[in-house]
Order: C-alpha cells, then sequence, then structure tokens
C-alpha cells in the first residue's frame, strides 16, 4: 500500500489566485446558471449575512467556524469584484492595490518618513493622524471633507449611532465625561415619557430614537461597543427563554397556557447563577424576573 506524501500547504497567494480563478470558470458561459445571473445588487444580502456570521464565529470563540466563513466572505469580495471586471469597471487587483496603497499612506510612521526615527506614536495619534491624511485625501479629490461622511447609511442603527458619535468626539464635540452622558440618558427617557403623555406616536417614535442614541453614546464613552453587547444580551435572553420552555415542557405545561406567574418562577430559576461556595446569601426578595439581568 502506496501513501501518497503531503501535499505542500497552499500560499495565501496561491490560494487566493485558485478563488480568482474559479469564480471566474463559474461566470463562464459554460459555467455555473445560478452564479452567471447574480448581480452587485442581488448579491447584497449574502454580503450582509456572511459578514455577520463572521462575527457570529467570533463571538463564539470558534477557530474552525471563523476560518471557514472568512474563506465565504473573500468569496463575496471576489465575486463583486469579477462582476465589475466584466462591467469594465476594476478588478479584484484594483482593489487589492488600492488597499495596499492606502495602508501605506496612512501609516507614515510605520512605512514613510516618520518610520526609524526612534518615535512610536500611541494608538490615539494613530486615529488623529489616520484623520488628518483621510480628509487631506477628501480634499486632493476635490471632495469637501466631512467628519461624518465615511459612515455609512446602511449599518445597523445602533453600531451607525456610535460611529457616528465617536467621529463627532474626534473634532472634541462629545461630552466631557461619562457623567454628562448618563444625565442625557436620563433627559430623554423623561421626554420619553412626556411624548408618551401627549399622545403622538411619532413624537413618541422620535424619542425612542434619541434614547437610543444616548445609550450608543454612554456605551461609547464606557468602552464597550454597543452592537456587540446588544448581540451578547439577546443571545442571553434566547437562551433563557429556551432553557423556561424546556422547563416548562417538563412539567407538561404548554408555554401559550402557562401563566404570567409561572413564566416568572421559571425565569428566576433559569437566571439562577452556579452556586459557588462560601458566598453568603443575600437578603431574599422577589427579583424584576421579566427581563435578562
Amino acid at each position: 500500500m502506496s501513501i501518497e506524501p503531503e501535499k505542500p500547504r497552499e500560499t495565501a497567494g496561491a490560494g487566493f489566485q485558485r478563488l480568482v480563478e474559479l469564480m471566474q470558470r463559474l461566470r463562464a458561459d459554460d459555467g455555473c446558471a445560478w452564479d452567471r445571473e447574480q448581480t452587485l445588487e442581488s448579491l447584497r444580502p449574502f454580503v450582509i449575512e456572511e459578514t455577520y456570521e463572521v462575527v457570529d464565529a467570533i463571538d463564539r470563540g470558534d477557530p474552525d467556524a471563523l476560518r471557514d466563513e472568512l474563506g465565504d466572505f473573500l468569496l463575496e469580495a471576489v465575486f463583486l469584484a469579477q462582476i465589475s471586471a466584466e462591467q469594465g469597471d476594476f478588478d479584484i487587483s484594483d482593489s487589492l492595490r488600492a488597499i495596499g496603497d492606502k495602508l501605506v499612506r496612512r501609516h507614515p510612521h510605520v512605512f514613510g518618513e516618520q518610520a526609524g526615527d526612534g518615535r512610536a506614536p500611541d494608538a490615539g495619534e494613530v486615529k488623529r493622524q489616520w484623520e488628518r491624511i483621510k480628509a487631506e485625501e477628501q480634499r486632493n479629490a476635490g471632495r469637501p471633507p466631512s467628519v461624518l461622511g465615511s459612515v455609512p447609511e446602511n449599518l445597523p442603527a445602533l453600531l451607525r449611532a456610535y460611529r457616528l458619535g465617536k467621529r463627532a468626539a474626534t473634532v472634541g464635540f462629545d461630552w466631557p465625561d461619562v457623567a454628562g452622558v448618563e444625565a442625557k440618558v436620563a433627559e430623554e427617557l423623561v421626554e420619553l415619557a412626556e411624548a408618551r403623555a401627549g399622545g403622538s406616536r411619532a413624537d413618541v417614535e422620535e424619542e425612542i430614537g434619541d434614547l437610543l442614541f444616548a445609550v450608543a453614546n454612554l456605551a461609547r464613552h464606557l468602552d464597550v461597543e454597543p452592537e456587540s453587547a446588544l448581540r451578547a444580551a439577546n443571545r442571553k435572553f434566547s437562551e433563557r427563554f429556551a432553557a423556561l420552555e424546556s422547563r416548562l415542557r417538563e412539567r407538561g405545561v404548554a408555554l401559550r397556557e402557562a401563566t404570567l406567574d409561572e413564566m416568572e418562577a421559571e425565569w428566576a430559576r433559569v437566571k439562577q447563577p452556579v452556586a459557588k461556595p462560601r458566598v453568603a446569601p443575600r437578603a431574599a426578595r422577589r427579583p424584576d424576573t421579566r427581563y435578562p439581568a
């Protein structure tokens, strides 16, 4: 029985070129009918889906899934570039050249005249330098520099609120400390209550938006990325609710037939942390069981 020698591991460049050639073959006249009929517009939902699947793999700490999802993510980039090449706009090598040039241009402390001068700027200074260079690029391109202009409008709303506040803060438009943001959140809660009392649905919706925007800025001041925090809260709620359903099912109680008291009792049990040794019990109290802690 002969054993074939192990094949040498493919280099990143060779692997990327293979992916490009596979996509060219799939889009050829005698390629795949589904791939051939795709457009830039039809691929938009897949790009968004693959982005979130990469983020999900990161959140789950699953390196095997992350490896596979990054491949799917790269496929979407190559797919979009192949369609653009067929339209005579650009190809993937142009995209690679553009990002490479941008990295060199915006890191003069690593690749430019500042490199090797013995001075290493900290992360904050690097970020400010990046913004200055970016603004200069916009001016050179004939576009008036805009602090908020580069924040994509189609980002998830909570993430965009966070990014808008972060960008505005780069020019000093920000609360001086977290206490000011906490006061703003409290102010928005009062205004929401007033809107509810007024009975205008449009006013209530506006105040809910203002409240969420203020909370996104509070998260920023606490160095918490709100989209990730909310994903974690969603995951925790989903897991606990599934456990609640399971507990009721074991008791022979259908979820839709359970009373609120029954559901709250099971929710409280699901929320109970694993007992730790040598921890003094807290005073008994009825927790607010309807929301995740």
